[in-house]
C-alpha cells in the first residue's frame, strides 16, 4: 500500500506476483479505487480445496467469485494449475484458441513483464540459502533486489554496459574491503582508548572472586 500510494484513487490497476497477491489486499485497493491482477499461491487460504487437485483436464478453467474479486483456476499443464486473482474482471471469458486461455490469464501475461523479469534475474544470481526463519528469508530477498537495482542504476547513470555477474563480484569485493577496513579501524581505536589493565605475563585474579578465590590465570 505504501508503494502504491502515489497511484491510488486514480482508477489504475496493479499487476503482482504471488508474493503480494491476496484477497485482503484486493479489498483494500478497491476502497482506494484501484484494482489488482496477480497470481496466487495454491497454499493460500483464498484457494478453495476443490481446485487443488492435480488431475484436472488440460486447458480447463474454473471460476470462483466474491463481491471483491474473481479467482480463475486455469490448468495450463497436466499437473500445473495457475491461479489468478482479479478485482477488475467480473466476467471471465476464454478465447477460441487450442489452449482456451481465460482473459484474466491473457491480460496477466501482457502486464507481468516487470514482475517476472525481476524474479528471473534475482533467481539467476542470489544470496539465498535454505532457512525456516522468515526474517532471514526477507533479508535475503532485500539483498538480492538491492543488488539488482544497483546494477540497473549503475548502467543508467554511467551509460555503460557491464555484465551483471562482473558487477556483483566488484560490488561484493568493495563492500567486503570497506567492512574489513572499518572493523580494523574500530579495533585500533578501541586499543588506543582502553589500555590493558595488566602487563603481559602478570598473574591476574579471576573476576568471579566471590565464587573462585584461588583461581589465577596468566594474562
Amino acid at each position: 500500500m505504501r508503494l502504491m500510494e502515489p497511484f491510488l484513487d486514480k482508477g489504475r490497476n496493479v499487476t503482482t506476483d504471488n508474493f503480494f497477491t491476496s484477497l485482503s489486499l484486493a479489498q483494500k485497493l478497491l476502497r482506494r479505487k484501484t484494482t489488482i491482477l496477480g497470481t496466487v499461491n495454491r497454499i493460500r487460504r483464498e484457494i478453495p480445496q476443490s481446485t487443488r487437485q492435480t488431475d484436472c483436464n488440460v486447458f480447463t478453467t474454473q471460476v470462483f467469485s466474491t463481491s471483491a474479486a474473481t479467482l480463475t483456476a486455469y490448468a495450463a499443464k497436466r499437473k500445473k494449475t495457475v491461479y489468478i486473482l482479479s478485482s477488475m474482471h467480473s466476467v471471465v471469458q476464454t478465447d477460441n484458441t487450442t489452449k482456451r486461455k481465460p482473459n484474466t490469464v491473457t491480460l496477466y501475461n501482457k502486464t507481468k513483464c516487470g514482475v517476472d523479469v525481476m524474479d528471473q534475474m534475482v533467481r539467476e544470481y542470489t544470496v539465498r540459502k535454505g532457512t525456516r526463519r522468515w526474517p532471514v528469508a526477507v533479508f535475503y530477498n532485500m539483498i538480492d533486489m538491492a543488488a539488482l537495482n544497483a546494477h540497473v542504476l549503475y548502467q543508467a547513470c554511467t551509460g555503460t554496459k557491464e555484465r551483471r555477474v562482473d558487477f556483483l563480484v566488484a560490488l561484493a569485493t568493495e563492500l567486503a574491503r570497506s567492512h574489513v577496513a572499518g572493523k580494523k579501524a574500530r579495533k585500533e581505536q578501541l586499543l588506543r582508548t582502553q589500555p590493558s589493565t595488566s602487563s603481559p605475563g602478570k598473574r591476574a585474579m579471576c573476576q568471579v572472586k566471590h565464587n573462585c578465590k584461588n583461581n589465577h590465570a596468566t594474562v
